[in-house]
């Protein structure tokens, strides 16, 4: 039977007006490019997250390098001999010394989430000032520590912000790592200072000729290099007594004191700080700020007309002031400010993303990794049930059905499919449903002659339309489908629908194989159906809870299909949404292993991309529309409660964590341990390989196409995380897309590799 065939073309010279499908195409390609470019951007966001996370921690950019045994010929005299306190007023180096019976109590290292907090409040409950250098990645990280120092009247220095010897680093280094401190401080308390301590640094007779330099550059641009005079070494962990007694200074003498306030496990620094403190005091010592010690060796008069700049102009003006003690700190304003406060919020977004994503990534892995268990054990479970001897359905199904094929120019497969099923072993009818095509797809059908074939002609409305359009004209009890470019070996038919013996059976999906796997494209997908898909069909079979029965090759029985309302438009996986809607009205839908269809997969990454995005968004929609049976009973609520979790956890979390874990491997190898790393990564292949291994065992197919895996891994994944970002996002930010055509190439003509 057929229907008239459509309009004759327009005449020659005239411009044909887009069909109805290629404006849709036209509107679709439109939304999709700004998706896309959403979808990488998060992904570069998440990049560049990680590697901020990475460079608080020094595991990028990080240096352990330490000098020592350098030569001092460089270095002046009055510099390597003079006090702790090392200005260059007027470009001339200058030191300056602590006053007697005064301390200048100084921490490095902090701040620090455990240590800091305590070390103020004991600063606090003495009524002691301190000089803080702090290192710009934690202030960073502990905003809020850095604010209440300040508000208590302490003082900061930059301590670099990575905490590296500066004595290696380059000029620009150098710049970068005071810059990015000053741009902490000015996010967490809204100053900036002029004071600094180089990491690894201590008495000024240290210093050598690799650091002299930096000490100048830094002393030309107006900050104040502060050393020590005497060293605690709490460090070491020595024990409160020794803590004490080194860091007392000898005759009276005034002092820059180093204490430690991050760094490390600091307890005995802690309860050597109260003893102390009560000690100097007990000896006539008075607390201060660098600044203060500055200002209290200012002189107090001066030739008319003397001007001061930089920290030393800065402590003369607050020599007689209350800001003495914090004369080394300014108000940050403008860029500085709004700059600095995009640095701590930044980092705020990377401490709290890298672990929560370090945490999903571990739940993913535990998941990933039972599901891999759970489908080898369900699946051999599978296997052998189905494939005993006395196993059966029932009595054998030998009556006729009606295979539909649903067609949109697919004028280069059209013919081999129709042939493949004319060589039938089960008796079928075959009715090709047209949906507008304009390649002649219907006439080459109705010119092979094949008995047996009936052409319905409509006009261009969309796969689920046309799959109910065959549904209607069938005229027998079960009903295949099958998509226009898929190859059914003879016995497809006959093996699809044995499991309609069951009067329980709805629906049966088949094994959709790919056929044109000759290319590395086709390779990658080839195992993805082996593994990805047959595999897990196995696993949903004796779950009860398949959610997807393929286009390419599934059976139905017709009252089921109207049962539901036939075919829906109303999501992009027609295929999946049907088959949920089976599972809601309490019919079973099974894996029929042998029945076997070969399908062309799409040959190029825009088809692949196409076509996965399609399934993605289609099963989102899916499961969405189909929510409701998270609450219903029966096979309805089995599958809201046990296949819909499946679903949405290993085909849409686990796919999308999946690359993330690529990343933090690569990370890992370029920053912190590339041996562990790149193991512990083989690893994971290595159960995947295993995985894979079985199902091809099971499948009878051959193991030399795993040897595309590890590249499969590599590249294969990175684009189907970003088809499924791209599908996240068309799914939040809404979206519509119709019936999507393939470019085809008819190559699959024969069931090539079968046995």
């Amino acid at each position: 039977m057929t229907t008239p065939p459509p309009p004759s073309p327009p005449a020659r010279g005239r411009r044909r007006a887009p069909t109805r499908i290629e404006r849709a195409a036209g509107r679709a390609a439109a939304l999709q490019r700004p998706r896309v470019l959403l979808a990488l951007l998060l992904l570069l966001a998440l990049t560049c997250v990680m590697l901020l996370d990475g460079y608080l921690r020094a595991e990028v950019g990080g240096d352990q390098r330490v000098r020592t045994g350098a030569s001092a010929s460089d270095v002046p005299e009055d510099v390597l001999d003079g006090g702790p306190i090392l200005t260059f007023p007027g470009g001339r180096a200058t030191t300056v010394s602590v006053p007697d019976k005064t301390i200048a109590l100084t921490f490095d290292d902090g701040p620090d989430a455990t240590w800091t907090p305590q070390v103020l409040e004991i600063l606090e409950e003495y009524d002691v000032p301190g000089t803080f250098f702090l290192v710009g990645s934690m202030v960073a990280r502990h905003p809020d520590i850095v604010r209440d120092l300040v508000e208590q009247g302490n003082e900061v220095g930059v301590h670099t912000f990575t905490h590296v010897d500066l004595s290696y680093q380059s000029e620009a280094r150098v710049t970068r790592e005071i810059e990015q401190t000053q741009l902490a401080l000015a996010g967490a308390a809204g100053i900036t200072t002029t004071l600094f301590r180089a990491p690894y640094s201590s008495e000024t007779d240290a210093i050598d000729d690799y650091s002299w330099p930096v000490y100048k550059k830094l002393g030309e641009e107006g900050y104040t290099s502060v050393f020590i005079d005497t060293d605690s070494d709490d460090w070491k962990r020595p024990g409160v007594s020794k803590i004490v007694e080194w860091a007392t200074p000898e005759d009276g003498e005034g002092a820059s004191v180093l204490f430690h306030d991050a760094g490390g496990e600091r307890s005995q620094t802690i309860e050597a700080l109260p003893k102390y403190i009560e000690k100097m005091k007990a000896k006539g010592y008075t607390f201060t700020t660098v600044s203060g010690a500055m200002a209290a060796q200012q002189p107090t008069g001066g030739p008319a007309g003397a001007r001061t700049s930089g920290a030393e102009g800065a402590v003369a003006r607050a020599a007689d002031s209350d800001d003495a003690l914090q004369a080394a700190h300014h108000r940050a304003t403008g860029a500085t400010l709004w700059e600095g406060r995009a640095l701590v919020a930044a980092v705020a977004v990377a401490e709290w993303t890298v672990p929560a994503l370090s945490v999903g990534l571990l739940v993913v892995g535990v998941a990933v990794m039972g599901r891999f268990g759970l489908m080898l054990i369900l699946a051999r479970r599978h296997h052998r049930q189905r494939n005993r001897r006395r196993f059966g359905w029932g009595p054998p199904v030998t009556g006729p059905v009606s295979v539909v094929v649903p067609a949109y120019n697919e004028k280069e497969c059209i013919a081999n499919t129709l042939r493949s099923l004319a060589r039938s072993t089960h008796p079928i009818e075959i009715i090709v449903v047209d949906d507008g095509s304009t390649d002649g797809t219907a006439e080459i059908a109705e010119s092979l002659g094949l008995p047996g074939v009936r052409v319905i002609r409509q006009a261009n409305a969309g796969k689920p339309a046309a799959l109910d359009n065959g549904v209607r004209h069938a005229r027998y009890d079960i009903v295949v489908m099958m998509d226009g470019d898929t190859v059914f070996e003879p016995d497809t038919v006959r093996h699809l629908v044995q499991p309609f013996a069951d009067p329980a059976v709805g629906a049966v999906a088949g094994n959709a194989k790919v056929g044109n796997r000759r290319t590395l494209i086709g390779a990658w997908q080839h195992i993805e159906y082996v593994m990805g898909f047959n595999l897990d069909r196995r696993m949903y079979d004796l779950l009860r809870c398949m959610p997807t029965i393929p286009g390419a090759i599934g059976a139905f029985r017709r009252e089921a299909v109207l049962q539901v309302g036939g075919m829906s438009d109303d999501t992009l996986a027609e295929d999946t949404d049907i088959t949920i809607a089976l599972h809601r009205a309490g019919w079973r839908v099974v894996y029929q292993e042998h029945a076997r269809a070969w399908t062309e997969a799409p040959g190029s990454l825009k088809q692949l991309w196409s076509q996965r995005y399609r399934w993605s968004y289609g099963t989102m929609q899916a499961l969405w529309k189909h929510r409701g049976s998270l609450k219903d009973k029966g096979p309805s609520g089995r599958f809201g409660r046990v296949g819909m979790p499946l679903v949405v956890l290993f085909q849409v979390v686990t796919p999308l964590f999946a690359p993330l874990i690529d990343v933090f491997t690569l990370y890992s190898m370029i920053f912190i341990d590339f041996r562990s790393a790149l193991l512990a990564w083989l690893a994971v292949l290595g159960v995947q390989l295993l995985c894979a291994a079985y199902a091809f065992r099971l499948d009878r197919e051959k193991y030399r196409y795993l040897l595309m895996m590890p590249l499969q891994q590599l590249a294969y994944r990175q684009m189907m995380y970003l088809v499924l970002i791209h599908s996240c996002v068309t799914a939040l930010t809404g979206g519509r897309l119709r019936w999507q055509k393939l470019k085809r190439t008819g190559e699959v003509g024969t069931p090539a590799g079968a046995g």
